[in-house]
């Protein structure tokens, strides 16, 4: 099985602004292989199956409640091939059948390895020990970000991207803003919105892309995956006003910071914006799990 090339529609959020403002659904792609992890794994899949290896074998990084492990494990159940996830803390090696995405991927045939958050902070280390013990095994680093997922990235700018002045994107491991920014148009500003606080990010997309297009902006709250109030508020209100999903963790922070911009007059008059919906929906399940044990709103899903 390779990954396909899949066209992805683009809609737009009407405002009532002298700014337009588009969503690329890339959330579409695939209910389980959704958004930018799509495109990260398709280079890397694909140039890996080329090579025939004669018992694929997947393995990859993440946390309990990673976009990226569900990803995986999904595209491992419809392949056939096997999967591995390495999860950060052995503290849920006994109760992660509570976890949704831990269970969704069980599900779709990926085992799991429990290491300690001291042993997981070393992925060189680790990628070693496993290459050792699985030398036929693509090993796919944390959030999938590497040349070839860069490569992949390159799929969610078409033509009709080309006409916009402003390319922005949620960023976690760096991999996606990358590849827009690598591959963007000349006169196009790429806007990265951060949903984590790491101060290597500029260097390690700047090196990755080869070139100075883009700007990273705040949009963590001050910690990875933490759900503020006003987070669920807006989101469940884009929900409502134009029928579309947004996660909380990557797309409604972005969305939610891009709106606060237009409202200060950051952008210049009859600009023209495609923000890309990088989907990791699934983790809403977990997301309204923590909610309800603090008794506070839920993400409307």
């Amino acid at each position: 099985m390779k990954i396909p090339a899949i066209s992805i529609p683009i809609v737009e959020i009407p405002l009532e602004k002298n700014i337009r403002l588009f969503l690329k659904r890339e959330d579409l792609i695939h209910l389980q292989i959704s958004g930018n992890k799509y495109w990260k794994l398709f280079y890397n899949i694909n140039s890996y199956l080329d090579r025939n290896p004669a018992d694929p074998f997947l393995i990859t990084f993440g946390g309990a409640f990673s976009n990226h492990i569900a990803a995986v494990a999904a595209l491992g159940k419809e392949g056939h091939l096997k999967t591995l996830g390495i999860i950060r803390g052995e503290e849920i090696q006994d109760k992660w059948q509570e976890n949704p995405t831990l269970k969704l991927a069980q599900e779709n045939g990926m085992d799991f390895r429990f290491v300690t958050r001291e042993m997981y902070r070393d992925k060189e280390t680790l990628t070693q020990i496993l290459e050792k013990e699985f030398p036929q095994a693509l090993i796919i680093p944390e959030g999938g970000t590497n040349e070839h997922a860069v490569e992949g990235i390159k799929y969610m700018l078409t033509e009709e991207t080309k006409s916009f002045d402003y390319l922005c994107t949620a960023v976690g491991t760096g991999g996606t803003i990358a590849g827009i920014s690598k591959f963007a148009e000349e006169k196009q500003q790429v806007l990265g919105f951060k949903a984590v606080d790491d101060p290597s990010l500029y260097n390690k997309v700047s090196d990755l892309s080869t070139r100075n297009n883009f700007q990273l902006i705040e949009a963590h709250d001050g910690k990875y995956g933490k759900i503020t109030d006003e987070n669920i508020r807006f989101i469940n209100d884009f929900k409502q006003k134009f029928g579309i999903q947004l996660d909380p963790v990557y797309t409604g922070k972005m969305m939610k910071t891009l709106f606060e911009m237009i409202e200060k007059k950051e952008f210049p008059e009859e600009s023209r914006i495609l923000a890309f919906h990088t989907g990791g929906l699934q983790g809403i399940f977990g997301a309204n799990e923590l909610l309800k044990k603090q008794n506070r709103e839920l993400i409307r899903f």
